[in-house]
C-alpha cells in the first residue's frame, strides 16, 4: 500500500509540473490576436513580409508575380503552409506551387500535401498545401532537417499560357502549427535560432546590447531551442516505477528473515 501511495504522489506531482509546460507549447503557435494581417507579400527573401502562425495575410498581384511571406518556427512543431489563389473569370489552364525554405534558404520537402494544383479553364480558385517536417532542435551540418527559425513562404504559378500572364489574381496564406512533443526531442539545441541577421549584434554605452536583425517575429514566449519537452516527464515516471519496481520485488523475495526449515542434526 505505500508504494501505491508513493507512485500516485510522483504521477500527481509530475502531471502538475508537465500541464503548464504543455500549455506554453500550445499557446506558442496561437495567433497574439492585435494588429492586422499583412494584405501585401515581398518579391524575393530579402522583401518577405512577415506574419504570425495562426493568422492569414492575403496579397494582390499578378499571375507571373512571386509572392513571398515569412513565418517563426521553433522546436517541436510541425508547420503546415495553406494558400489559396483567387483566380479571374476568365483564364487558361494555370499551375500553382508554393514552397517553402527554411532560415538558410533550403528549401523543404513537403511531408504530404498538395504543393502543385493545376486549375482548370474558368476554375474559380486553388488550394495548396504543404506539411513540413517536424522542426528539430538540432541537426547535423550536413543534414536538412527543419531546424527553428524563420520559414519563407513562395507562391507563384509555374504554368501557364502566354495570354494568362499579367491577369490580376488574388493570393490568401496561413501558416499553423501541430506540437508534437517528446516524440521529436533530440539531445542538442542550436546556440540561435536561423533567423538573418541575428548573428550581427552592436554595443550601446557598454550596456545596451541590441540585435540588428532583417526579420523580427518570434514565436510567442521566445525561442525555446528544445530545451524542453514531455520526454523529461516520461522519463521521470519510467526511473520512479523501475524504483518502486525493486522496492517491490525485494520486499516480495526477502522472506520472514529465518530458514523455512531446519537443517537435520541441529
Amino acid at each position: 500500500m505505500r508504494a501505491i501511495r508513493a507512485l500516485s504522489a510522483a504521477l500527481l506531482v509530475l502531471g502538475l509540473a508537465a500541464a503548464p509546460a504543455a500549455a506554453d507549447a500550445s499557446a506558442s503557435a496561437s495567433p497574439s490576436g492585435d494588429g492586422k494581417a499583412p494584405a501585401q507579400a515581398g518579391t524575393s527573401f530579402r522583401t518577405a513580409t512577415e506574419i504570425e502562425q495562426g493568422r492569414q495575410a492575403t496579397a494582390n498581384g499578378s499571375t507571373g508575380d512571386y509572392f513571398y511571406w515569412s513565418f517563426p518556427a521553433d522546436a517541436g512543431q510541425r508547420p503546415t503552409v495553406h494558400a489559396t489563389v483567387k483566380l479571374p473569370q476568365q483564364h487558361t489552364t494555370q499551375t500553382w506551387q508554393v514552397d517553402v525554405y527554411d532560415g538558410l534558404r533550403r528549401r523543404q520537402a513537403c511531408q504530404y500535401g498538395a504543393q502543385t494544383r493545376t486549375a482548370a479553364a474558368g476554375a474559380a480558385s486553388v488550394d495548396l498545401t504543404c506539411v513540413l517536417r517536424t522542426v528539430r532542435a538540432w541537426s547535423e551540418p550536413w543534414a536538412n532537417d527543419p531546424l527553428p527559425g524563420t520559414y519563407y513562404i513562395r507562391l507563384t504559378v509555374v504554368g501557364l499560357a502566354s495570354s494568362d500572364l499579367g491577369l490580376p489574381v488574388a493570393a490568401e496564406v496561413r501558416a499553423d502549427s501541430k506540437d508534437i512533443g517528446g516524440a521529436a526531442a533530440v539531445d542538442g539545441s542550436l546556440a540561435k535560432p536561423l533567423v538573418p541577421g541575428i548573428a550581427v549584434t552592436s554595443q550601446k554605452d557598454g550596456d545596451d546590447d541590441r540585435h540588428a536583425v532583417l526579420s523580427d517575429i518570434r514565436p510567442d514566449g521566445g525561442w525555446s531551442s528544445g530545451w524542453w519537452s514531455d520526454r523529461w516527464v516520461w522519463t521521470g515516471i519510467g526511473a520512479i516505477l523501475a524504483a518502486l519496481a525493486g522496492i517491490g520485488g525485494y520486499a516480495l523475495t526477502r522472506g520472514s528473515g529465518r530458514p523455512s526449515r531446519v537443517p537435520p542434526g541441529v
